[in-house]
Protein backbone atom coordinates (compact mmCIF):
# COMPACT_ATOMS: atom_id res chain seq x y z
CA UNK A 1 0.00 0.00 0.00
CA UNK A 2 1.46 3.32 -1.06
CA UNK A 3 2.19 5.88 1.65
CA UNK A 4 0.02 9.02 1.53
CA UNK A 5 1.58 11.91 -0.32
CA UNK A 6 3.21 14.67 1.68
CA UNK A 7 0.92 17.76 1.94
CA UNK A 8 3.76 19.93 0.65
CA UNK A 9 4.19 17.58 -2.33
CA UNK A 10 0.46 17.60 -3.05
CA UNK A 11 0.41 21.40 -2.92
CA UNK A 12 3.45 21.61 -5.23
CA UNK A 13 1.79 19.24 -7.72
CA UNK A 14 -1.40 21.27 -7.74
CA UNK A 15 0.45 24.59 -7.92
CA UNK A 16 2.51 23.42 -10.92
CA UNK A 17 -0.68 23.09 -12.99
CA UNK A 18 -2.07 26.52 -12.06
CA UNK A 19 -2.11 29.02 -14.94
CA UNK A 20 0.32 31.94 -15.04
CA UNK A 21 -2.52 34.46 -14.82
CA UNK A 22 -3.96 32.75 -11.76
CA UNK A 23 -0.53 32.55 -10.11
CA UNK A 24 0.02 36.28 -10.58
CA UNK A 25 -3.47 37.11 -9.33
CA UNK A 26 -3.17 34.85 -6.27
CA UNK A 27 0.25 36.26 -5.38
CA UNK A 28 -0.94 39.84 -5.91
CA UNK A 29 -4.10 39.22 -3.89
CA UNK A 30 -2.17 37.75 -0.96
CA UNK A 31 0.47 40.48 -1.02
CA UNK A 32 -2.13 43.23 -1.50
CA UNK A 33 -4.24 41.98 1.40
CA UNK A 34 -1.19 41.68 3.65
CA UNK A 35 -0.02 45.20 2.79
CA UNK A 36 -3.42 46.89 2.89
CA UNK A 37 -4.81 45.12 5.95
CA UNK A 38 -1.46 45.32 7.74
CA UNK A 39 -1.13 48.99 6.82
CA UNK A 40 -4.68 49.69 7.98
CA UNK A 41 -4.11 48.00 11.31
CA UNK A 42 -0.77 49.80 11.73
CA UNK A 43 -2.34 53.19 10.94
CA UNK A 44 -5.28 52.56 13.25
CA UNK A 45 -2.88 51.49 16.02
CA UNK A 46 -0.88 54.67 15.42
CA UNK A 47 -4.06 56.74 15.58
CA UNK A 48 -5.13 55.01 18.79
CA UNK A 49 -1.68 55.64 20.32
CA UNK A 50 -1.83 59.29 19.26
CA UNK A 51 -5.26 59.86 20.82
CA UNK A 52 -4.08 58.13 23.97
CA UNK A 53 -1.00 60.36 24.03
CA UNK A 54 -3.21 63.44 23.73
CA UNK A 55 -5.39 62.17 26.56
CA UNK A 56 -2.33 61.56 28.76
CA UNK A 57 -1.02 65.01 27.92
CA UNK A 58 -4.33 66.50 29.05
CA UNK A 59 -4.21 64.47 32.28
CA UNK A 60 -0.64 65.56 32.95
CA UNK A 61 -1.71 69.16 32.43
CA UNK A 62 -4.53 68.60 34.94
CA UNK A 63 -1.95 67.43 37.52
CA UNK A 64 0.14 70.55 36.87
CA UNK A 65 -2.95 72.75 37.35
CA UNK A 66 -3.88 70.85 40.49
CA UNK A 67 -0.44 71.29 42.05
CA UNK A 68 -0.44 74.98 41.07
CA UNK A 69 -3.85 75.51 42.73
CA UNK A 70 -2.63 73.77 45.87
CA UNK A 71 0.17 76.30 46.13
CA UNK A 72 -2.01 79.27 45.18
CA UNK A 73 -4.67 78.38 47.70
CA UNK A 74 -1.99 78.00 50.40
CA UNK A 75 -3.34 74.57 51.15
CA UNK A 76 -0.28 73.40 53.12
CA UNK A 77 0.07 74.13 56.86
CA UNK A 78 3.55 74.52 58.45
CA UNK A 79 3.47 70.93 59.66
CA UNK A 80 2.77 69.69 56.10
CA UNK A 81 -0.89 68.94 56.54
CA UNK A 82 -3.32 69.88 53.77
CA UNK A 83 -6.33 72.06 54.52
CA UNK A 84 -9.69 71.24 52.95
CA UNK A 85 -9.60 73.35 49.80
CA UNK A 86 -11.71 71.06 47.65
CA UNK A 87 -14.13 73.80 46.63
CA UNK A 88 -11.46 76.05 45.27
CA UNK A 89 -9.21 73.56 43.44
CA UNK A 90 -9.81 73.54 39.65
CA UNK A 91 -13.13 75.28 40.30
CA UNK A 92 -13.02 76.92 36.90
CA UNK A 93 -13.44 73.61 35.06
CA UNK A 94 -17.08 72.52 35.12
CA UNK A 95 -16.17 68.97 34.11
CA UNK A 96 -15.03 68.32 37.66
CA UNK A 97 -18.28 69.64 39.14
CA UNK A 98 -20.67 67.15 37.47
CA UNK A 99 -21.15 63.71 38.99
CA UNK A 100 -19.52 60.92 36.92
CA UNK A 101 -18.72 63.37 34.12
CA UNK A 102 -15.70 61.30 33.05
CA UNK A 103 -13.14 63.81 34.38
CA UNK A 104 -11.83 63.33 37.94
CA UNK A 105 -9.07 64.46 40.30
CA UNK A 106 -8.03 63.65 43.85
CA UNK A 107 -5.28 64.39 46.37
CA UNK A 108 -4.36 61.27 48.35
CA UNK A 109 -2.42 61.16 51.61
CA UNK A 110 -0.31 58.15 52.58
CA UNK A 111 0.67 56.57 55.86
CA UNK A 112 4.24 55.75 56.81
CA UNK A 113 3.85 52.23 55.42
CA UNK A 114 2.47 53.52 52.10
CA UNK A 115 -1.24 52.87 52.59
CA UNK A 116 -3.94 55.40 51.71
CA UNK A 117 -4.65 57.56 54.79
CA UNK A 118 -7.31 59.77 53.23
CA UNK A 119 -8.09 62.00 50.29
CA UNK A 120 -10.12 64.91 49.08
CA UNK A 121 -11.50 64.88 45.57
CA UNK A 122 -13.50 66.50 42.81
CA UNK A 123 -17.30 66.49 43.00
CA UNK A 124 -17.42 64.42 39.82
CA UNK A 125 -15.82 61.45 41.63
CA UNK A 126 -18.58 61.58 44.24
CA UNK A 127 -18.26 58.72 46.72
CA UNK A 128 -16.50 56.27 44.42
CA UNK A 129 -13.13 54.83 45.44
CA UNK A 130 -10.14 56.72 44.14
CA UNK A 131 -9.12 54.89 40.92
CA UNK A 132 -5.55 54.11 41.97
CA UNK A 133 -3.89 50.72 42.09
CA UNK A 134 -1.25 49.83 44.68
CA UNK A 135 1.26 49.29 41.87
CA UNK A 136 0.66 52.79 40.54
CA UNK A 137 1.00 54.32 44.03
CA UNK A 138 4.26 52.47 44.66
CA UNK A 139 5.61 53.49 41.24
CA UNK A 140 4.71 57.15 41.88
CA UNK A 141 6.30 57.12 45.33
CA UNK A 142 9.44 55.50 43.90
CA UNK A 143 9.82 58.38 41.42
CA UNK A 144 8.46 61.63 42.87
CA UNK A 145 7.60 64.27 40.27
CA UNK A 146 7.20 61.68 37.47
CA UNK A 147 3.73 61.01 36.15
CA UNK A 148 2.66 57.36 36.05
CA UNK A 149 -0.21 56.19 33.82
CA UNK A 150 -2.48 53.15 34.10
CA UNK A 151 -5.96 51.94 33.15
CA UNK A 152 -8.64 51.41 35.78
CA UNK A 153 -12.33 50.49 36.00
CA UNK A 154 -13.67 53.77 37.28
CA UNK A 155 -17.08 55.18 38.22
CA UNK A 156 -20.19 54.01 36.35
CA UNK A 157 -18.18 51.13 34.78
CA UNK A 158 -16.09 53.61 32.83
CA UNK A 159 -12.70 52.51 31.56
CA UNK A 160 -10.57 55.44 32.74
CA UNK A 161 -7.01 56.45 32.07
CA UNK A 162 -5.36 57.42 35.36
CA UNK A 163 -2.38 59.74 35.82
CA UNK A 164 -0.65 59.78 39.23
CA UNK A 165 2.29 61.81 40.50
CA UNK A 166 3.87 61.91 43.94
CA UNK A 167 4.93 65.29 45.39
CA UNK A 168 7.02 65.95 48.47
CA UNK A 169 5.81 68.69 50.85
CA UNK A 170 8.12 70.46 53.26
CA UNK A 171 7.36 69.50 56.88
CA UNK A 172 5.53 66.33 55.77
CA UNK A 173 7.11 62.94 56.28
CA UNK A 174 5.05 61.14 53.60
CA UNK A 175 4.41 62.23 50.00
CA UNK A 176 1.06 63.24 48.56
CA UNK A 177 -0.33 61.53 45.46
CA UNK A 178 -1.97 63.82 42.91
CA UNK A 179 -4.40 61.86 40.71
CA UNK A 180 -6.22 62.85 37.52
CA UNK A 181 -8.41 60.44 35.56
CA UNK A 182 -10.48 60.63 32.38
CA UNK A 183 -12.94 58.29 30.69
CA UNK A 184 -11.11 56.84 27.68
CA UNK A 185 -14.24 55.36 26.07
CA UNK A 186 -14.69 58.27 23.60
CA UNK A 187 -11.05 57.97 22.54
CA UNK A 188 -11.34 54.21 22.06
CA UNK A 189 -14.60 54.61 20.13
CA UNK A 190 -13.00 57.21 17.86
CA UNK A 191 -10.02 54.93 17.23
CA UNK A 192 -12.36 52.02 16.43
CA UNK A 193 -14.37 54.16 14.00
CA UNK A 194 -11.16 55.29 12.33
CA UNK A 195 -9.96 51.69 12.03
CA UNK A 196 -13.24 50.48 10.52
CA UNK A 197 -13.39 53.40 8.12
CA UNK A 198 -9.76 52.87 7.11
CA UNK A 199 -10.28 49.12 6.61
CA UNK A 200 -13.38 49.72 4.50
CA UNK A 201 -11.56 52.31 2.41
CA UNK A 202 -8.52 50.07 1.96
CA UNK A 203 -10.65 47.05 1.00
CA UNK A 204 -12.55 49.14 -1.55
CA UNK A 205 -9.23 50.45 -2.87
CA UNK A 206 -7.83 46.92 -3.02
CA UNK A 207 -10.93 45.68 -4.88
CA UNK A 208 -10.67 48.39 -7.52
CA UNK A 209 -6.90 47.95 -7.91
CA UNK A 210 -7.23 44.16 -8.04
CA UNK A 211 -9.99 44.36 -10.66
CA UNK A 212 -7.82 46.68 -12.76
CA UNK A 213 -4.88 44.32 -12.31
CA UNK A 214 -6.94 41.28 -13.40
CA UNK A 215 -7.99 43.11 -16.55
CA UNK A 216 -4.40 44.15 -17.20
CA UNK A 217 -3.11 40.59 -16.69
CA UNK A 218 -5.74 39.11 -18.98
CA UNK A 219 -5.03 41.73 -21.61
CA UNK A 220 -1.26 41.24 -21.28
CA UNK A 221 -1.45 37.42 -21.50
CA UNK A 222 -3.88 37.42 -24.43
CA UNK A 223 -1.04 36.96 -26.98
CA UNK A 224 -0.11 33.68 -25.28
CA UNK A 225 -3.68 32.48 -25.68
CA UNK A 226 -3.55 33.51 -29.35
CA UNK A 227 -0.38 31.46 -29.78
CA UNK A 228 -2.16 28.42 -28.36
CA UNK A 229 -5.12 28.92 -30.69
CA UNK A 230 -2.84 29.41 -33.71
CA UNK A 231 -0.88 26.25 -32.89
CA UNK A 232 -4.16 24.32 -32.58
CA UNK A 233 -5.17 25.63 -36.01
CA UNK A 234 -1.80 24.56 -37.42
CA UNK A 235 -2.32 21.08 -35.98
CA UNK A 236 -5.81 20.97 -37.46
CA UNK A 237 -4.49 22.12 -40.84
CA UNK A 238 -6.35 25.43 -41.12
CA UNK A 239 -3.15 27.49 -40.75
CA UNK A 240 0.39 27.02 -42.04
CA UNK A 241 2.40 29.22 -39.65
CA UNK A 242 1.96 31.50 -36.65
CA UNK A 243 1.04 35.11 -37.23
CA UNK A 244 3.71 37.82 -37.14
CA UNK A 245 1.81 40.61 -35.35
CA UNK A 246 2.61 39.50 -31.79
CA UNK A 247 4.08 41.82 -29.12
CA UNK A 248 7.86 42.22 -29.07
CA UNK A 249 8.18 40.15 -25.87
CA UNK A 250 6.72 36.98 -27.43
CA UNK A 251 7.82 37.51 -31.03
CA UNK A 252 11.09 35.55 -30.54
CA UNK A 253 9.01 32.61 -29.31
CA UNK A 254 6.69 32.67 -32.34
CA UNK A 255 9.61 33.00 -34.73
CA UNK A 256 11.31 29.96 -33.21
CA UNK A 257 8.03 28.00 -33.33
CA UNK A 258 7.61 28.87 -37.01
CA UNK A 259 11.16 27.63 -37.64
CA UNK A 260 10.40 24.44 -35.72
CA UNK A 261 7.21 23.87 -37.73
CA UNK A 262 9.11 24.41 -40.97
CA UNK A 263 11.86 22.06 -39.81
CA UNK A 264 9.25 19.41 -38.98
CA UNK A 265 7.79 19.65 -42.47
CA UNK A 266 11.27 19.37 -43.99
CA UNK A 267 12.06 16.29 -41.87
CA UNK A 268 8.80 14.61 -42.92
CA UNK A 269 9.45 15.34 -46.59
CA UNK A 270 13.00 14.02 -46.35
CA UNK A 271 11.70 10.91 -44.56
CA UNK A 272 9.21 10.30 -47.36
CA UNK A 273 11.98 10.73 -49.93
CA UNK A 274 14.30 8.35 -48.08
CA UNK A 275 11.52 5.78 -47.74
CA UNK A 276 10.91 5.91 -51.48
CA UNK A 277 14.60 5.63 -52.24
CA UNK A 278 14.95 2.70 -49.85
CA UNK A 279 11.97 0.97 -51.44
CA UNK A 280 13.53 1.20 -54.90
CA UNK A 281 16.95 0.16 -53.57
CA UNK A 282 15.58 -3.00 -51.91
CA UNK A 283 12.90 -4.07 -54.33
CA UNK A 284 15.20 -4.37 -57.33
CA UNK A 285 17.74 -6.80 -55.72
CA UNK A 286 14.91 -8.86 -54.25
CA UNK A 287 13.19 -9.05 -57.63
CA UNK A 288 16.46 -10.15 -59.24
CA UNK A 289 16.92 -12.93 -56.67
CA UNK A 290 13.34 -14.11 -57.20
CA UNK A 291 13.80 -14.24 -60.98
CA UNK A 292 17.11 -16.09 -60.70
CA UNK A 293 15.67 -18.72 -58.35
CA UNK A 294 13.30 -20.34 -60.90
CA UNK A 295 14.98 -23.71 -60.91
CA UNK A 296 13.84 -26.84 -59.14
CA UNK A 297 16.79 -27.32 -56.83
CA UNK A 298 16.61 -27.16 -53.08
CA UNK A 299 18.69 -23.97 -53.14
CA UNK A 300 16.25 -22.33 -55.55
CA UNK A 301 13.37 -23.27 -53.25
CA UNK A 302 15.15 -21.82 -50.22
CA UNK A 303 15.97 -18.61 -52.08
CA UNK A 304 12.38 -18.24 -53.32
CA UNK A 305 10.93 -18.69 -49.84
CA UNK A 306 13.44 -16.31 -48.24
CA UNK A 307 12.99 -13.66 -50.91
CA UNK A 308 9.21 -13.89 -50.48
CA UNK A 309 9.66 -13.37 -46.75
CA UNK A 310 12.09 -10.50 -47.37
CA UNK A 311 9.65 -8.92 -49.84
CA UNK A 312 6.76 -9.17 -47.35
CA UNK A 313 8.82 -7.69 -44.52
CA UNK A 314 10.18 -4.89 -46.68
CA UNK A 315 6.68 -3.99 -47.83
CA UNK A 316 5.36 -4.03 -44.27
CA UNK A 317 8.09 -1.90 -42.70
CA UNK A 318 8.28 0.53 -45.61
CA UNK A 319 4.54 0.93 -45.36
CA UNK A 320 4.82 1.48 -41.63
CA UNK A 321 7.58 4.05 -42.16
CA UNK A 322 5.40 5.94 -44.62
CA UNK A 323 2.51 5.82 -42.13
CA UNK A 324 4.70 7.20 -39.35
CA UNK A 325 5.95 10.01 -41.59
CA UNK A 326 2.41 10.96 -42.56
CA UNK A 327 1.11 10.71 -38.98
CA UNK A 328 3.86 13.01 -37.66
CA UNK A 329 3.16 15.70 -40.22
CA UNK A 330 1.56 18.84 -38.75
CA UNK A 331 -1.50 20.36 -40.32
CA UNK A 332 -2.79 17.34 -42.26
CA UNK A 333 -6.61 17.14 -42.24
CA UNK A 334 -9.15 15.11 -44.18
CA UNK A 335 -12.93 15.38 -44.38
CA UNK A 336 -14.37 12.06 -43.26
CA UNK A 337 -17.71 11.96 -45.10
CA UNK A 338 -16.40 12.08 -48.72
CA UNK A 339 -13.89 9.29 -47.97
CA UNK A 340 -16.48 7.03 -46.29
CA UNK A 341 -19.09 7.62 -49.00
CA UNK A 342 -16.59 6.87 -51.76
CA UNK A 343 -15.60 3.60 -50.06
CA UNK A 344 -19.27 2.72 -49.54
CA UNK A 345 -20.01 3.20 -53.26
CA UNK A 346 -17.03 1.00 -54.21
CA UNK A 347 -17.95 -1.78 -51.78
CA UNK A 348 -21.62 -1.70 -52.85
CA UNK A 349 -20.47 -2.47 -56.40
CA UNK A 350 -18.00 -5.17 -55.29
CA UNK A 351 -20.45 -7.00 -53.00
CA UNK A 352 -23.60 -6.41 -55.04
CA UNK A 353 -23.75 -10.07 -56.06
CA UNK A 354 -23.68 -11.09 -52.38
CA UNK A 355 -26.59 -8.75 -51.62
CA UNK A 356 -24.65 -6.57 -49.18
CA UNK A 357 -25.81 -2.99 -48.71
CA UNK A 358 -23.31 -0.45 -47.24
CA UNK A 359 -24.83 2.75 -45.85
CA UNK A 360 -23.36 5.85 -44.16
CA UNK A 361 -25.01 7.76 -41.30
CA UNK A 362 -24.24 11.26 -39.99
CA UNK A 363 -20.70 12.63 -40.21
CA UNK A 364 -21.39 15.96 -41.90
CA UNK A 365 -18.44 18.28 -41.31
CA UNK A 366 -16.34 15.71 -39.43
CA UNK A 367 -12.59 16.10 -39.96
CA UNK A 368 -9.78 13.56 -39.43
CA UNK A 369 -6.44 15.02 -38.38
CA UNK A 370 -4.25 13.09 -40.74
CA UNK A 371 -3.61 12.12 -44.37
CA UNK A 372 -6.50 10.91 -46.54
CA UNK A 373 -4.52 7.78 -47.46
CA UNK A 374 -4.31 6.74 -43.79
CA UNK A 375 -8.04 7.30 -43.24
CA UNK A 376 -8.89 5.33 -46.39
CA UNK A 377 -6.67 2.44 -45.29
CA UNK A 378 -8.19 2.23 -41.80
CA UNK A 379 -11.84 2.58 -42.75
CA UNK A 380 -11.37 0.57 -45.96
CA UNK A 381 -10.02 -2.42 -44.01
CA UNK A 382 -12.85 -2.26 -41.47
CA UNK A 383 -15.56 -1.87 -44.12
CA UNK A 384 -14.07 -4.65 -46.26
CA UNK A 385 -14.00 -7.04 -43.27
CA UNK A 386 -17.59 -6.12 -42.38
CA UNK A 387 -18.76 -6.82 -45.97
CA UNK A 388 -17.04 -10.22 -45.94
CA UNK A 389 -18.87 -11.31 -42.80
CA UNK A 390 -22.17 -9.43 -43.06
CA UNK A 391 -25.44 -11.18 -43.90
CA UNK A 392 -27.02 -8.23 -45.68
CA UNK A 393 -26.25 -4.89 -44.02
CA UNK A 394 -23.16 -2.82 -43.15
CA UNK A 395 -23.56 0.60 -41.50
CA UNK A 396 -20.87 3.25 -40.99
CA UNK A 397 -21.69 5.83 -38.31
CA UNK A 398 -19.56 8.95 -37.88
CA UNK A 399 -19.85 10.87 -34.60
CA UNK A 400 -17.98 14.15 -34.22
CA UNK A 401 -17.94 15.66 -30.70
CA UNK A 402 -15.73 18.29 -29.04
CA UNK A 403 -13.94 15.46 -27.21
CA UNK A 404 -13.29 12.94 -30.00
CA UNK A 405 -14.01 11.73 -33.52
CA UNK A 406 -15.62 8.26 -33.52
CA UNK A 407 -16.22 6.06 -36.57
CA UNK A 408 -18.27 2.88 -36.06
CA UNK A 409 -18.42 0.12 -38.68
CA UNK A 410 -21.20 -2.39 -37.86
CA UNK A 411 -22.54 -5.47 -39.61
CA UNK A 412 -25.30 -8.00 -39.11
CA UNK A 413 -23.02 -11.03 -39.40
CA UNK A 414 -22.25 -13.73 -36.83
CA UNK A 415 -20.02 -11.48 -34.73
CA UNK A 416 -17.11 -12.60 -32.54
CA UNK A 417 -16.73 -13.87 -29.01
CA UNK A 418 -14.59 -11.84 -26.57
CA UNK A 419 -11.68 -14.28 -27.06
CA UNK A 420 -11.99 -14.06 -30.84
CA UNK A 421 -12.16 -10.25 -30.72
CA UNK A 422 -8.91 -10.17 -28.73
CA UNK A 423 -7.18 -12.55 -31.14
CA UNK A 424 -8.43 -10.72 -34.24
CA UNK A 425 -6.32 -7.67 -33.37
CA UNK A 426 -3.09 -9.69 -33.34
CA UNK A 427 -0.81 -9.52 -36.34
CA UNK A 428 -1.29 -12.35 -38.87
CA UNK A 429 -4.18 -14.05 -37.04
CA UNK A 430 -7.02 -15.33 -39.28
CA UNK A 431 -10.16 -16.65 -37.63
CA UNK A 432 -11.45 -18.38 -40.77
CA UNK A 433 -8.99 -19.78 -43.30
CA UNK A 434 -11.78 -20.13 -45.89
CA UNK A 435 -12.14 -16.36 -46.11
CA UNK A 436 -9.59 -14.60 -48.33
CA UNK A 437 -7.04 -12.42 -46.56
CA UNK A 438 -3.65 -12.25 -44.87
CA UNK A 439 -4.72 -11.60 -41.30
CA UNK A 440 -2.91 -8.25 -41.32
CA UNK A 441 -5.89 -5.93 -41.86
CA UNK A 442 -6.97 -5.25 -38.27
CA UNK A 443 -3.39 -5.12 -36.97
CA UNK A 444 -2.56 -2.50 -39.60
CA UNK A 445 -5.67 -0.53 -38.61
CA UNK A 446 -4.60 -0.71 -34.96
CA UNK A 447 -1.07 0.47 -35.77
CA UNK A 448 -2.37 3.34 -37.89
CA UNK A 449 -4.89 4.39 -35.21
CA UNK A 450 -2.21 4.39 -32.52
CA UNK A 451 0.11 6.47 -34.74
CA UNK A 452 -2.67 9.08 -34.86
CA UNK A 453 -3.14 8.93 -31.04
CA UNK A 454 -6.34 6.91 -31.51
CA UNK A 455 -7.57 3.40 -30.80
CA UNK A 456 -9.52 0.52 -32.33
CA UNK A 457 -12.08 -1.38 -30.23
CA UNK A 458 -14.19 -4.39 -31.17
CA UNK A 459 -17.57 -5.06 -29.55
CA UNK A 460 -20.99 -6.56 -30.23
CA UNK A 461 -23.23 -4.56 -32.54
CA UNK A 462 -26.93 -3.92 -31.90
CA UNK A 463 -27.39 -5.25 -35.44
CA UNK A 464 -26.25 -8.67 -34.22
CA UNK A 465 -22.75 -8.76 -35.65
CA UNK A 466 -19.51 -6.97 -34.90
CA UNK A 467 -18.93 -3.31 -34.20
CA UNK A 468 -15.46 -1.90 -34.91
CA UNK A 469 -14.97 1.56 -33.41
CA UNK A 470 -12.17 3.94 -34.35
CA UNK A 471 -11.75 6.73 -31.79
CA UNK A 472 -9.46 9.75 -32.17
CA UNK A 473 -9.35 12.13 -29.15
CA UNK A 474 -9.10 15.83 -30.02
CA UNK A 475 -7.09 16.95 -27.02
Amino acid sequence: MDAPANPVTRFADRWSSVSLARRIMIAAAIWGLVVLVGGSLALSALYRAQTLALLEEDLDQTLVSLSRDLVREQAFLPDGRVTDTERDLLSGDTRFQTQYSGQYWAVVGLTEDGRVAGDFRSKSLWDEPVPLTEEQIHAAVAGPGTTRFADFDGPADQRVRVAAKAILVEGRTTPLILMAAADRTPNDAAATRFRNMLLGTMIALFGSVFAAMVLAIRFSLRPLKRIGQDIAEIREGTRATLQQDYPLEVRPLTEELNKLIGHNRDVVERAKTHVGNLAHALKTPIAVLRNEAKGGTQLDDVVRRQTESMHANVEHYLKRARMVARAEALGARTEVTPVVEALARLLNRLFDAKGINVSVEDGAGAVFRGEQQDLEEMIGNLMDNACKWAAAEVVVRVTDTPAALEIDVEDDGPGLSPEEREGALKRGVRLDETTPGTGLGLSIVTELAELHKGSLDLDNSPMGGLRARLRFPKS
